[in-house]
């Protein structure tokens, strides 16, 4: 049965406010000098809410996860759309809040931590670095979470780990973003939109050829849980399940003596 849409809405808020609160705090307070320590910030917020909450939701945080996982339809429309405003509105209040916290020199100082194209970076390269690096974060949502032979119990820190080795390579380049809900609410709040549809189409195609790749591909024929479901959305194991419970049947039993 699937869980209830205000428990996976409350989720996916929470888990993208964190992320936002955490990540483009990190930058703020400290003025966006320590790539380390920002990569860590962003990746144990990520992968600590991925762990908590996880088994409710799905645990997305992003609406380009999102729309991948519509594309290859292990998520109903419906749902996804839904996930994708909550997602949009945690990132909107964690701006909020971090704009309330902190001293307008401080966070003008970092565009309130906004994620950005770098100096001598072309269009082509940020578009390129952001569809690869979400290419990669997608991967392992697959790998971990979606797919059910994956290592579902470290699902957490294998996507925070994920986000901190891309934020390693690509926070020079585009801030590493991977996310447009990561873009979105700093932008609003702050005010400032360079290169903003970067922002949502690059993440967005990325995450789409991942999941292409793991559904197409890795997948094909493999029984897995839908993000928001507790059970395999899909009627031949359903059929499998039965056959087993009628094997184990007392009459089935008579029947085979």
């Amino acid at each position: 049965m699937q869980g209830s849409w205000l428990k996976n809405t409350v989720v996916e808020f929470v888990g993208t406010f964190a992320l936002i609160f955490v990540g483009a705090g990190s930058i703020i307070a400290i003025g966006g000098q320590n790539l380390v320590a920002i990569a860590l910030a962003h990746g144990l917020a990520l992968g600590l809410m991925v762990a908590a909450a996880g088994h409710i939701s799905g645990a997305l945080f992003n609406p380009s996860v999102t729309i991948g996982l519509m594309t290859v339809r292990r998520m109903p429309v419906g749902r996804g759309i839904y996930y994708i405003l909550a997602q949009l509105v945690g990132a909107l209040v964690a701006a909020l809040t971090l704009k309330i916290l902190f001293p307008a020199a401080t966070v003008a100082a970092v565009n309130l931590g906004t994620p950005t194209v770098g100096s001598g970076i072309g269009t082509a390269a940020a578009a390129l670095a952001e569809v690869v690096m979400t290419f990669f974060l997608v991967y392992s949502v697959f790998g971990v979470a979606v797919d059910n032979r994956g290592p579902r119990a470290i699902a957490g820190l294998v996507i925070g780990l994920t986000i901190t080795m891309d934020i390693f390579v690509g926070g020079g380049l585009t801030g590493a973003a991977m996310n447009p809900a990561r873009w979105f609410g700093p932008a609003v709040v702050q005010g400032t939109f360079d290169n903003g549809w970067l922002y949502w189409l690059a993440p967005t195609i990325g995450a789409m050829i991942a999941a292409l790749l793991w559904n197409e591909f890795y997948l094909r024929g493999v029984p897995t849980v839908q993000p928001g479901a507790t059970h395999v959305d899909i009627q031949h194991v359903e059929d499998a399940n039965v056959q087993r419970e009628r094997a184990g049947s007392p009459d089935s039993r008579r029947e085979a003596a």
